[in-house]
C-alpha cells in the first residue's frame, strides 16, 4: 500500500504534507493541483509531516490537496539511447515538451521505449556475475554501450541464459539470471537508480594515475588535469569560462561528454543548445554531439529541479564510467546549485551559514565531488569519471563561501582572472593564483615521467618560478619607473612574458593553435625555458623589451603554424638565429 497525504501548509516551492504513514528521506511524491500530477522530493521529516520540494509551479495549490508517496528516491533511467538527448534536471526529454515554456506537470521518456538495437551477447550460460558485469552490448552512436546487470542487484548470480545477437527493444529480456536460492532475474537493457546515492559497483577506486590531455596548455602544461579527477573553474562574468569549457569538451582524452547546466541564464544555455550541435569531434570527425548528452536546468525553472540537475549527470556519468569509459562530467555553474541549496535551506527555516548558504555546504560539495574518480570495474578495466565545475563567484570574489568550500573538495583550481581577460590574454587562468595538486601526487609524476621525459614535473615548477619572479620585478618596475631599477629586472620580467605570451595564451578560434597535442605543448616549453635559463646583456631596458618583443612574434607566429610542417620548422630555425645572435 502507497502512503497518502494531504497538503498542510504551502512556503513557496516548499510544501508540507500530513502524511497518514510511513515516509523516507528523499522520497518521491506526487502532489495534484486539480488534474495536474507535479513530482515532488522529501527533504524533512518531522513527526507525520514531510516537508517536500517540489519540481514546479505550486501556484494554486491548496490546503487539502491529496499527495501519494511512491516509496523510492529521485530514479534515472538508464539505457541505450541517452547520447545526443537534452534533458532537463529530472530526465525529462526537452525535445519532446510543447511549446515555448514547459507545462506544470509536464512528464516524457528520456528515451524512445520502441526504437530497436542490435545487441551482442558477451556473457554465456554459467557465468559467475555480479552487479556491473557486462552480459552483452549495443552500438549506440560510435560508443559500445555495455548491458550490464542491474546496480540493485547486490548478491553473486549464475547465467542461465543469454539472448542471441539480433535486434531488441530496451524492455525485451536479453538474460536470466539464477541466485544462489535457485530464484530467477530477467535482466532487460533498463535500470534505474537513485540519483543520490553513488553507484559503487566496482572492486577498488585507486588514486587517479593518468593525466587526462585537454589541448589547452595552461591546462596541461602548468595544471594537469587528472584522470578521473576533481577541478574547478571560478571567474567574474565575461572572464571567459564558455569558451573554456567548450575547448576542453571537444578535445579532451574523454569517450563521453555530459555538460551539466544547473541554474545557468536562458541565454547561456541557448547558446549551449546553439553550439554544441555544430561542434565537430577532431577525434571521430562528426559532430560532439553525438557523445554528449546535456542536461539543463536555467535559472528561471524550479529550484528544486536545478538542485537535481547535477545529481542527475553524475549518476549517468557513473553509468558510462561502468562500462569502461573515460567520461568527462562539466557543471554550470556550482554557484547556481549552491544557491538552490540556499534557498531551500531558507524556506525550512534552518540556521544558516556563511553569506546564509547552508552550514553544511562544504560537506554537501565535498560529497558530490567525491563520486568523481577513476575504477577498476568487476571484469578487471578500468573507467573513470573527471569532473569539473564552473563557479560565478559574485563580483569575482574568490573568498566566497562556495569558491573556498570548492577548494576543498576540488584537486585543481583554475582561478580566472578579471586583469587577464581585461588585458586580452585568454585563457583567462591567472598563472600564480591556479594549481594543480596532482603534479604532488607520486603516481602522476611517475606517469609524466613516461609520458613527457624524466623530471618534467620540476621543469614545470620552474616555469611557475619564472613567471613568480616576472611579476615581483614586474612590481617594481611600476612603482619605481624604468629607469629606477637595474636592467636585470626587466629581463626577468620578459621572460615571465614570454612564457605567458608562448606557452600560457591560447587562440580557442584558431584551428591550429585550439589545441596543441602533448607533443608539442613539450617541445614548445623546453624551448622557452632553455632561452629563460640563458643570461643576456642588454645595453638598457628598451634593448631588452625590443629583442623579447621580436622574440614574442616569431613564437606566436610558431604557434600558428602546423606543427611539424616546412612553416613551423622554419620559425624554430629564425627562433634559435635570433637568440644565437643576441648571445654572442
Amino acid at each position: 500500500m502507497k502512503t497518502t497525504g494531504r497538503v498542510n501548509g504551502i512556503i513557496s516551492n516548499i510544501v508540507i504534507v500530513k502524511a497518514d504513514g510511513p515516509v523516507g528521506q528523499n522520497e518521491i511524491c506526487y502532489v495534484w493541483a486539480g488534474d495536474t500530477k507535479m513530482m515532488a522530493e522529501v527533504i524533512k521529516v518531522v513527526g507525520d509531516a514531510a516537508y517536500v520540494q517540489v519540481f514546479d509551479s505550486t501556484r494554486g495549490l491548496k490546503i487539502g490537496d491529496r499527495v501519494e508517496f511512491e516509496g523510492h528516491m529521485l530514479e534515472v533511467t538508464l539505457a541505450p539511447g541517452l547520447l545526443s538527448r537534452n534533458y532537463d534536471g529530472l530526465q525529462n526529454d526537452l525535445e519532446k515538451m510543447d511549446g515555448l515554456f514547459i507545462a506544470r506537470g509536464s512528464i516524457t521518456d528520456p528515451i524512445d521505449f520502441n526504437a530497436e538495437w542490435e545487441f551482442s551477447p558477451l556473457a554465456k550460460a554459467g557465468d559467475k556475475v555480479s552487479a556491473a558485469s557486462w552480459l552483452g552490448e549495443v552500438k549506440e552512436q560510435w560508443v559500445m554501450h555495455k548491458i550490464m546487470v542491474p546496480f540493485t542487484l547486490t548478491d553473486s548470480y549464475t547465467v542461465k541464459s543469454v539472448a542471441a545477437a539480433g535486434k531488441y527493444k530496451v524492455t525485451d529480456t536479453i538474460a536470466t539470471l539464477t541466485d544462489a536460492d535457485g530464484r530467477e532475474h530477467a535482466v532487460t537493457m533498463v535500470q534505474k537508480w537513485p540519483v543520490k546515492q553513488a553507484v559503487r559497483c566496482y572492486t577498488e577506486k585507486p588514486r587517479p594515475s593518468r593525466v587526462m590531455i585537454t589541448g589547452v596548455r595552461a591546462i596541461d602544461t602548468f595544471n594537469p588535469m587528472a584522470e578521473g579527477g576533481t577541478g574547478f573553474i571560478p571567474g567574474p562574468f565575461g572572464a571567459g569560462k564558455t569558451v573554456l569549457q567548450h575547448a576542453i569538451s571537444k578535445q579532451a582524452d574523454a569517450d563521453v561528454i555530459i555538460m551539466v547546466a544547473c541554474g545557468e541564464r536562458a541565454n547561456e544555455v541557448v547558446e549551449i543548445f546553439k553550439e554544441f550541435p555544430e561542434l565537430i569531434d577532431p577525434r571521430t570527425g562528426h559532430n560532439l554531439m553525438e557523445r554528449t548528452i546535456i542536461i539543463c536546468n536555467t535559472s528561471n525553472m524550479p529550484v528544486a529541479a536545478r538542485e537535481a540537475s547535477v545529481y542527475t549527470g553524475m549518476t549517468i556519468g557513473e553509468y558510462y564510467r561502468a562500462m569502461g569509459l573515460k567520461v568527462l562530467v562539466m557543471a554550470d555553474s556550482t554557484s547556481r546549485w549552491a544557491q538552490a541549496l540556499r534557498e531551500m535551506s531558507n524556506r525550512l527555516e534552518e540556521l544558516p551559514g556563511q553569506d546564509a548558504f547552508p552550514m553544511d555546504l562544504s560537506a554537501i560539495i565535498s560529497n558530490f565531488y567525491s563520486r568523481a574518480g577513476l575504477v577498476k570495474l568487476v571484469g578487471g578495466e578500468t573507467g573513470s569519471v573527471t569532473f569539473l565545475g564552473t563557479v560565478s563567484p559574485a563580483g569575482g570574489n574568490l573568498k566566497e563561501p562556495v569558491t573556498e568550500s570548492t577548494k576543498k573538495a576540488a584537486r585543481c583550481f583554475y582561478a580566472l582572472s578579471q586583469g587577464r581577460a581585461d588585458s586580452k590574454r585568454y585563457p583567462a587562468i591567472d598563472p600564480l593564483e591556479s594549481y594543480s595538486k596532482y603534479l604532488e601526487y607520486p603516481e602522476i609524476r611517475e606517469y609524466l615521467d613516461g609520458q613527457i621525459e624524466k623530471d618534467w614535473v620540476d621543469l614545470v615548477y620552474a616555469g611557475k618560478t619564472i613567471v613568480q619572479r616576472g611579476k615581483e620585478a614586474n612590481d617594481q618596475i611600476n612603482i619605481l619607473g624604468d629607469d629606477g631599477v637595474p636592467v636585470e629586472y626587466h629581463e626577468r620580467f620578459w621572460k615571465s612574458e614570454l612564457i605567458d605570451f608562448v606557452i600560457l595564451q591560447q587562440d580557442a578560434f584558431d584551428s591550429i593553435d585550439a589545441n596543441c597535442p602533448i607533443e608539442r605543448q613539450q617541445m614548445m616549453y623546453k624551448m622557452v625555458l632553455g632561452i629563460c635559463d640563458r643570461t643576456f646583456s642588454f645595453a638598457d631596458f628598451e634593448e631588452c623589451s625590443q629583442f623579447f618583443k621580436g622574440l614574442i612574434n616569431l613564437f606566436r607566429q610558431m604557434n600558428y603554424s602546423e606543427w611539424k610542417s616546412e612553416k613551423f620548422e622554419d620559425y624554430r630555425k629564425q627562433i634559435e638565429q635570433y637568440v644565437s645572435e643576441k648571445n654572442k
